[in-house]
Parts: C-alpha cells; structure tokens; sequence
C-alpha cells in the first residue's frame, strides 16, 4: 500500500472516532483498517495513536503528523481536480444530509436531475432535522436551514426560506379574530421544536415578527403541542388544534387550496436561508462542487 493511501485511512480513523467507524465508512474489515494503522506506525516508528477497548486518542505526535497529512491530501486531491478533465463522469458514492421536509420536498427534484446528468454517480441521502457531524459520520456535505453556528464548518446559501403563520378556515371561524401580532398570544399554537426533549411549558416559547414600523417584535407563544416534524405539525392544523409556524416550502399546497389560511399577511419575519454546508479547510471532492453549483442554479432558476 502507498503511503497516500495508508495517510488516508489514518486520517478516516480520526476524523471518524474510531477504527470500527472508519472501517463501516470504508466498507472495508475492521481488522484491515486496524492492521494498515499498525504498519504505518511500525513504518514511522512511532505511535499515533493512544488505544484503549471502546475509545482512542492521538498522540502528541499523531496530532501533529494528522494535521500535515490533512494539508498533504487536501493538496494532492486539488491538484488531481485541476488537472483532470472537469467533464468527466462522477463516479463514487456522494453522501450528504439534509432535513426531511425540504429534501423530500424541494431537493427531490434536483437530485433527480443532478442524477440523470451523472448516471455514474451513486447517492447516499440522509434525511434527518438531528445536527450531524459530518466528519465523524463520513458525510461531505449538509443541506441545513437556519443560523449556522458551527465555526468548524464552511456553508454557501442556496435559497431564502419564507414563514408563514396560519390556520384552518375551521380554527379561525371558532376562536378569537386575529387582526395584531399582540393578538397572538391568546390562541393555541403548533410549536416545531428540533430539541424533542425540551421540556414543553405554557408561555415557554416566542416567535419575532417585524412590524409596519420595521421593527423587530418577539411575541410569546401559547405552546398546545410541540413536535420536531413539521408534516406532523401541519396535519394537527389542518385538524383546527391551533396556529402553525411553517416554511411555506412545507405548506404550498394548503395555502393554494385554502384549506390553511394566512394570518397577519401585513406583517413581515426575519428572513432564514438554505445553505450547503461542508467542512472548513477540506478539499472539496469535484461530485460535492459541482452538487452545490447545481443546487444552487436549481433554486436561482426557479424552478
């Protein structure tokens, strides 16, 4: 085995966790991905890495000689890409996350498309509204809406993400009128939380809404249920048990055919985005490039 390839499977197992999770990634025997560590360290003469049962850590060293060996392949993986013909067929497996309702939704399409022009290309989709670490996971990209807040990771806005609060026609007829933001705080909501453990309170949540003045305004919810699925929340509206907070990706279909209802289409909310998210200072594999610029076009194009 060539040195560059024992460096990537030593780097696989730190970024990973574990020699068990980078054999899994690598699709390849633990005992394999355990021996080629053993060889390169009797090669270099030095131990990389501290090994107990379940856990490992690196060495002083190790630290070190990873950190060279991620600039070293990242540089031998960008030459490659400029060097080869970027017309070439893709080929590997293209692993990345996104949450459930916007991949089912608005992604499909696109992975289609993106598919029948690399028919070469296979795929393997997540789709889960959990935060996924995509280095120990083995995963180069992530679809993910919202604050970034992960300094650790690099992200490109694909599309804004438009909220709506509404109801059913059933819901609005039976329950106090709705003409001021302020009015919101007498009804029931549907709260999407991604933290399903959080603990669900009456007053314990708020949404913020700018007002004819341009001003930011927080207003206190009155939580009836709480989910981490906005289909699930959507179908309780529809059922009338309260106001849903939704991205109108999720709800186009409810909105054209009336059967929810906008409210307080006067005012405005603080605008969210879509965005492709990678990890910072790794080289970009020339699949997950050209999948972001697709992507990305896709939504700029309207379709």
């Amino acid at each position: 085995m060539g040195q560059l390839e024992e460096m990537a499977i030593f780097v696989r197992i730190v970024d990973a966790g574990s020699i068990s999770k980078a054999a899994e990634q690598l699709n390849i025997a633990k005992s394999a991905v355990s021996r080629r560590l053993n060889e390169l360290e009797k090669r270099l003469g030095v131990s990389l890495l501290t090994r107990s049962t379940r856990t490992s850590s690196l060495t002083d060293i190790g630290r070190n000689y990873y950190l060279r060996c991620v600039t070293l392949l990242d540089d031998v993986n960008c030459i490659d890409a400029q060097t080869s013909n970027n017309n070439a067929a893709l080929t590997g497996v293209f692993k990345f996350t996104a949450p459930i309702a916007f991949g089912v939704t608005h992604l499909n399409a696109a992975i289609n498309e993106f598919s029948n022009l690399h028919p070469e290309l296979k795929f393997q989709i997540d789709f889960s509204e959990g935060k996924i670490d995509l280095i120990e996971q083995g995963f180069e990209l992530a679809i993910r809406i919202g604050k970034l807040q992960d300094s650790s990771y690099q992200a490109r806005q694909i599309t804004a993400i438009e909220h709506v609060i509404c109801a059913s026609p059933k819901y609005l007829k039976t329950h106090k009128t709705i003409k001021h933001y302020q009015d919101l705080e007498a009804h029931s909501f549907l709260k999407f939380d991604s933290n399903s453990t959080s603990q669900l309170t009456n007053k314990s949540s708020h949404i913020n809404i700018i007002d004819e003045n341009n001003k930011q305004q927080s207003i206190v919810l009155n939580p009836k249920m709480s989910s981490n699925n906005g289909e699930f929340l959507k179908q309780m509206a529809l059922n009338s048990k309260g106001l849903v907070y939704l991205p109108t990706f999720l709800i186009h279909q409810e909105l054209k055919a009336n059967t929810l209802i906008p409210v307080l289409s006067q005012y405005r909310y603080p605008q969210m985005f879509a965005y492709a998210v990678y990890p910072k200072n790794r080289f970009l594999s020339q699949r997950c490039r050209l999948f972001i610029d697709f992507i990305c076009e896709w939504f700029e194009s309207g379709v």
